[in-house]
């Protein structure tokens, strides 16, 4: 399968399509790279260099792709982290060149927009992820405090990120994964909510401060669901991937993803988490 996939980038770590990448290839599938950002790294150590990507040059690199015949061989999207609030027409511009040259392809959307009741991205972004990307998108993985800015809901346990996600999806056929939900003391939960209901998957809490994790489960949902197409498969393994990646992180104590170290799980994680039913 091949995958365009539109969010950051940085020259040391693993954020963005530089987790993302990575984790596609490693599944299989071919990961058609464009970064909305070319930082030499990560923000959170404390500085870096780079620059934001003008919009008109990722419309422009989409535009190639199309003129050349490829997009019609190209079999989802997968956007993430924008480095201003003008890429968000590029982004769309990009999704509907894609739909049209292959209208089964799907779009992924991680609304990147804060953390830890906090927003981070540059302002009108997350008016763009609220009011047009995620009402086009075919699924959504907020986090639970991207969740509850986007539904207007407070998110703190598996039911309210329940009523939340169902907020958002509204009448629409979105699926809408939850990452982050607290589930007790020694646990996290992730939700999905699609038109096979609800599932829900719980893994050990894992005190690791790493950046990157949700762009890794982004691309591991996505990379197992162009697999198999069912939601739960590709939840449970995502989570359980995830789970794992940040244990092999924790063990080195270093704060970048140890995803090279821990590749073999992102395609076969162990222990494995399954999803279950959540109840209505």
């Amino acid at each position: 399968m091949n995958v365009l996939s539109i969010q950051s980038g940085v020259v040391y770590g693993h954020v963005g399509n530089s987790a993302a990448q990575f984790c596609l290839q490693r599944m299989g599938h071919e990961a058609w790279r464009i970064d909305t950002v070319r930082f030499s790294n990560h923000p959170g150590h404390g500085g870096f260099a780079g620059e934001v990507t003008a919009a008109a040059e990722i419309g422009g690199l989409v535009a190639a792709l199309d003129a050349r015949g490829w997009l019609a061989g190209c079999d989802a999207l997968l956007s993430g982290y924008l480095g201003a609030a003008d890429q968000g027409a590029a982004v769309l511009g990009a999704a509907a060149r894609l739909r049209a040259a292959n209208p089964g392809a799907l779009w992924l959307l991680d609304p990147v927009i804060g953390d830890d009741g906090r927003v981070f991205v540059k302002p009108g972004i997350p008016e763009f992820m609220r009011d047009a990307a995620v009402p086009a998108a075919d699924i959504v993985t907020p986090n639970a405090f991207e969740l509850s800015w986007l539904a207007g809901l407070p998110v703190h346990d598996v039911a309210s990120a329940a009523a939340a996600a169902r907020r958002l999806r509204g009448a629409r056929r979105t699926t809408v994964l939850a990452t982050g939900i607290r589930a007790g003391d020694d646990a996290i939960a992730t939700l999905a909510l699609h038109d096979g209901g609800i599932h829900v998957v719980e893994t050990p809490r894992v005190d690791m401060p790493a950046n990157g994790t949700g762009d890794s489960f982004a691309a591991l949902f996505l990379g197992r669901f162009l697999a198999t197409r069912d939601v739960a498969d590709a939840l449970g393994h995502a989570a359980s991937a995830v789970c794992a990646l940040l244990r092999a992180t924790a063990a080195r104590g270093e704060r970048e993803l140890a995803l090279v170290p821990a590749q073999d799980a992102l395609v076969a994680p162990g222990p494995r988490y399954e999803a279950r039913p959540l109840a209505a």
